[in-house]
């Protein structure tokens, strides 16, 4: 028990040298960083009346997260485009710049990954995909890209019986697509996956920022 009290002394040092270099030292590089201009006045301020990136999430798109979050898109999907040089992400189209720190301050929940099993979605709301695309490839991802190993899900979509005018929301399959309904009947989508694509189609990297610019 004579040692007791050097025991408590190493196990504070510890944990507060692994608080001060996780926690403060995180803070203090990410800390203060806070919406701003694409570019700056010559004074390093924001640009008065331009928009501040990043947006905030909002809306459907919000609920669209917590869809994507409950589905374990996580798992399979990352959120951040690599820097030149430490992959191909450029030469993918996965984004038109890396991300930064900056790019995440005003997420509740980031959602960065670790696996990618299939493509970055950083940039995936600016990818030449409109919401039809991406209702089918949720729905079976066979009917857009033949051989992927993303699981259906097809639970997020409801079959119905056509009564009089098919509905505006209905997916459009391909003629003659085996993955298609039966005569008569029409798939929708339920309102998760309205909210999963439309959190989709928000995720955009279109923007510059102070300390990484988009260079055409």
């Amino acid at each position: 028990m004579k040692n007791l009290p050097l025991l408590f002394c190493g196990i504070f040092f510890a944990l507060a040298f692994s608080f001060t270099g996780l926690i403060l030292s995180s803070n203090i590089q990410i800390g203060s960083l806070n919406q701003t201009t694409q570019s700056l006045d010559e004074n390093g301020n924001n640009i008065a009346g331009e928009t501040l990136y990043p947006l905030k999430t909002a809306g459907l798109a919000k609920q669209g997260k917590q869809v994507y979050i409950e589905m374990g898109c996580i798992y399979c999907h990352t959120q951040q485009v690599r820097r030149q040089g430490f992959g191909a992400d450029y030469e993918r189209n996965w984004g038109p710049r890396q991300s930064v720190a900056r790019d995440y301050i005003m997420q509740d929940r980031v959602l960065l990954g670790t696996m990618r099993r299939g493509p970055d979605l950083m940039h995936v709301g600016g990818r030449p995909l409109n919401a039809d695309w991406h209702h089918l490839h949720l729905y079976n991802p066979q009917i857009t890209s033949k051989g992927s190993n993303m699981p259906p899900f097809a639970f997020l979509y409801e079959t119905h019986k056509i009564e009089g005018e098919p509905s505006p929301d209905a997916l459009k399959f391909p003629p003659n697509s085996e993955y298609g309904p039966e005569e008569g009947y029409e798939i929708v989508p339920t309102r998760d996956a309205e909210a999963l694509v439309e959190y989709l189609l928000s995720l955009k990297l279109d923007y510059s920022l102070p300390e990484a610019q988009i260079v055409e």
